[in-house]
């Protein structure tokens, strides 16, 4: 008989000395801590670094320092550490926390299920806020408290340890180096969308950011917002078509006291609100035309009147904005200003619909699941996933993240399963949607039609598919891509 060498690996010191001596003495048996998990400290500091070194001596984890940004994303990509302790301000120029708001976002687009504390000795609240809204874990005031600091490690090990161990982990796909904190997406339309963000958030422009209903324009506006000079101001945020239309300008600009019947005090508008900050306009093509004109007003001198006021007050906003419509049609109705059109659209970000995203659908229910499902719930049925990839999804990343919440309070077993969806299957592989509004819609309406179809047809023979369509099957491959259609199982 061969001889057997068996490993028992074991975090736990007492479960190994228990193991030891039961089996301790047996030939081929060997007994072993289980790896350290890594953490890293980035910090320009030496006194710091030092201060660290000591005081984490003997704790579980393996430490690898850093003294910049360069050196931790070596480090970080080398020895992938489960926790980070990241000090915002770091060379070349550690009085602010530009390289260090740099560094948090590569790691997390890296590796979103990293835990990073955030080190600041800054006063200013506005640089935490503005860490964790990026994505950071949690953040630590300089001086450091070993014991709190230790606290928090250990916390933010034990969490991560927690999302490993299960089947669905928040964001466990690699996203794409370019992806922007907040936003799900590696599909190419969004990774252009990612770069425009980054693009026009160091600027002033206005920005019109254009989509169907449901593809979460306002996380984008505020993604621009977070990457601005701005970021430590506020963000005030408008929904142009919740707002009864006599009650507009006031909302927008404030009003005097004794303006009109019952403004018995004096009311600063949203604008006044976002001073040196940034302003949201939801929905802009809902805007009456006679308020559009006090709009552009504003945006070409950067001064209003409250309402029932004849003083200029000056305001300092940068103005980003977002509709459903085609204002081009609503122009050519009479409905929408050409030059606030030209005004507020600078530069125009185009959301691709989430029907047009391949398996960015998947990616999302994935990320959805973790963030609303309990742990008795942990994965989709590859029947589930097929369905979730070939929905049409009119409601867009809002209906998809409704379904998904839906789907885990109804799920009788710890896979999600095609009927807790609650999805039409024959709208699934119909890809019947509304009415298209162009014929570039149109075409690609028919399209995907045709090919989920003939997959239907066709029982998912990819080779019958394709010969029943007149194409090769490399093309129906593409096709099946481009539309983010499953191969029925």
């Amino acid at each position: 008989m061969k001889n057997i060498r068996v490993m028992v690996v074991e975090d736990h010191e007492l479960v190994r000395e228990g193991v030891r001596a039961i089996f301790g003495d047996l030939p081929g048996v060997e007994i072993a801590g289980m790896p350290c998990a890594a953490l890293l400290i980035v910090d320009d500091d030496a006194d710091i670094r030092q201060q660290l070194k000591w005081g984490l001596a003997s704790a579980p984890y393996r430490i690898h320092f850093a003294a910049d940004a360069n050196q931790a994303m070596k480090l970080f990509h080398a020895e992938r550490p489960g926790v980070v302790t990241l000090d915002l301000g770091l060379p070349p120029h550690p009085e602010d926390a530009a390289q260090g708001f740099s560094c948090l976002t590569a790691m997390l687009a890296e590796n979103p299920a990293a835990k990073i504390i955030v080190l600041t000795g800054s006063e200013d609240p506005g640089d935490a806020r503005q860490a964790v809204e990026l994505g950071a874990y949690d953040f630590f005031r300089k001086p450091i408290d070993l014991n709190e600091l230790k606290v928090m490690i250990g916390r933010a090990f034990h969490i991560h340890a927690i999302e490993r161990g299960r089947r669905v982990k928040p964001l466990d796909t690699p996203l794409h180096p370019s992806a922007i904190p907040g936003i799900i997406g590696q599909c190419e339309a969004m990774r252009g969308v990612f770069s425009i963000i980054r693009k026009v958030a160091v600027s002033d422009a206005p920005v019109l950011i254009r989509g169907e209903s449901g593809t979460d324009k306002e996380l984008v506006a505020q993604a621009i917002h977070r990457l601005s000079p701005r970021r430590k101001a506020s963000m005030v945020c408008v929904n142009c078509g919740t707002i009864p239309e006599n009650l507009l300008e006031s909302e927008f600009f404030g009003h005097e006291r004794g303006a009109f019947t019952g403004a018995t005090n004096t009311v600063q508008g949203k604008v006044e609100y976002a001073d040196k900050g940034t302003l949201f306009l939801d929905e802009i093509g809902e805007l009456p035309v006679t308020l559009q004109v006090k709009l552009l007003r504003f945006l070409q001198e950067m001064t209003i009147q409250r309402v029932g006021g004849r003083t200029n007050i000056p305001v300092n906003v940068r103005v980003l904005t977002a509709t459903n419509r085609n204002i081009r049609e609503s122009i050519q109705r009479g409905q929408f200003r050409e030059n606030l059109y030209y005004r507020i659209g600078v530069v125009t970000i185009e959301l691709p619909p989430l029907r047009e995203r391949g398996e960015d659908a998947t990616l999302l229910a994935r990320h959805f699941l973790s963030l609303h499902a309990p742990n008795a719930v942990t994965d989709f049925s590859p029947q589930a996933l097929d369905l979730i990839s070939s929905h049409p999804w009119p409601g867009n990343v809002r209906e998809l993240e409704n379904k998904i919440r839906r789907a885990v309070i109804l799920a009788e077993n710890s896979r999600i399963a095609p009927e807790d969806l609650a999805l039409d299957a024959e709208d699934s592989t119909s890809g019947l949607l509304a009415p298209p509004k162009t014929l570039k819609d149109a075409r690609s309406q028919l399209e995907r039609q045709m090919v989920a179809q003939a997959l239907k047809n066709c029982t998912g023979n990819i080779v019958k598919a394709s010969q029943s369509l007149g194409i090769s099957r490399p093309t129906f491959y593409e096709l099946m891509r481009k539309h983010g259609i499953g191969s029925p199982r």
